[in-house]
């Protein structure tokens, strides 16, 4: 039975998404597409903080207060993220989520002073007390955020999904974030586009992908200029202010949580020192450097 490919697109994480995968027929595809999207919501739903139930959310009630249990698969994601804590030397920090408080990417506006010096104080990952199966966050108003990894960690169990369904040629999209089972049911590799970072509906560079992930970090997804400069999301941790020097870094590699912490890395540490981090870091990547010159390897992205 020849199998065909089948397309669907689902709204989660604030983002349009999208699952490609061959199978027999439409109604296997639909029954392991559901799979799929179901365990992307239930991800959401577990550690998104905008919902009161969520662990996250639990974890933020208690700063201050009480320590807060664990099942395993936080602490998974705790110790993961501490090691990109240390892999960063301190700039990829959970803690820092709270100066998404005094920054809002669609308003024109740089805080105050005084207002990032009092979220300044209340970040840090290494003040954060953690036992094997508790998290104890000391100070009244601190918060983790599992913004730098959850997207990525639920695109990659997506696709575990899949692959325990059987399914052996497939790509998840969330919003950017792809993972890639297989190649093409010809065997032919799956061409993905990197995003031009300063000409919108532009594609910059593109790469074949027959297996592993794909992620992209850059300057220009949710970002205001005022003054003549730039402000994106991505916050340093240290100052507070937005990062600048690259405008995008993509990373291939074998899964979509490692592509996209090593992204996320090499944008908080700047033109220098984060294009050096990528290239130690990833056997495949595209750098977009200031000027929107780029730095690829292998040196021979698709044009």
């Amino acid at each position: 039975m020849t199998v065909m490919l089948h397309k669907f697109r689902f709204k989660a994480m604030a983002s349009e998404n999208e699952l490609q995968l061959y199978a027999n027929d439409r109604t296997q595809a639909e029954a392991l597409a559901a799979a799929a999207t179901a365990e992307v919501s239930r991800i959401e739903e577990k550690y998104s903080r905008y919902r009161t139930s969520s662990v996250v959310s639990q974890i933020n009630a208690g700063a201050g207060k009480v320590p807060v249990g664990l099942d395993q698969e936080t602490v998974t994601l705790l110790d993961y993220a501490e090691r990109c804590y240390a892999l960063s030397d301190g700039l990829f920090d959970i803690t820092s989520g709270v100066l998404r408080q005094i920054w809002n990417f669609s308003v024109p506006k740089v805080p105050s002073k005084k207002e990032i010096e009092e979220k300044l104080a209340l970040i840090g990952w290494r003040s954060v007390e953690r036992t094997s199966s508790s998290i104890f966050l000391p100070r009244p108003g601190m918060e983790i955020d599992f913004g730098g990894i959850g997207k990525e960690y639920a695109a990659d169990a997506a696709a575990q999904r899949l692959m325990d369904g059987g399914v052996r040629h497939a790509m998840v999209n969330l919003a950017g974030d792809i993972r890639v089972i297989g190649p093409h049911a010809d065997g032919s590799p799956w061409k993905i586009g990197i995003t031009h970072p300063r000409l919108r509906g532009s594609v910059i560079a593109s790469v074949a992908v027959s297996t592993g992930a794909t992620t992209t970090s850059g300057d220009y997804e949710r970002f205001f200029e005022l003054d003549g400069r730039r402000y994106c999301h991505i916050l340093n941790p240290r100052t507070g202010y937005p990062v600048s020097g690259l405008q995008s870094v993509t990373v291939c590699a074998p899964s979509c949580l490692v592509a996209g912490s090593i992204c996320t890395i090499g944008m908080l540490m700047g033109p220098k020192r984060g294009a050096a981090f990528v290239a130690d870091n990833a056997e495949r990547f595209i750098v977009v450097k200031h000027d929107s010159s780029v730095i690829s390897a292998p040196r021979d992205p698709m044009p």
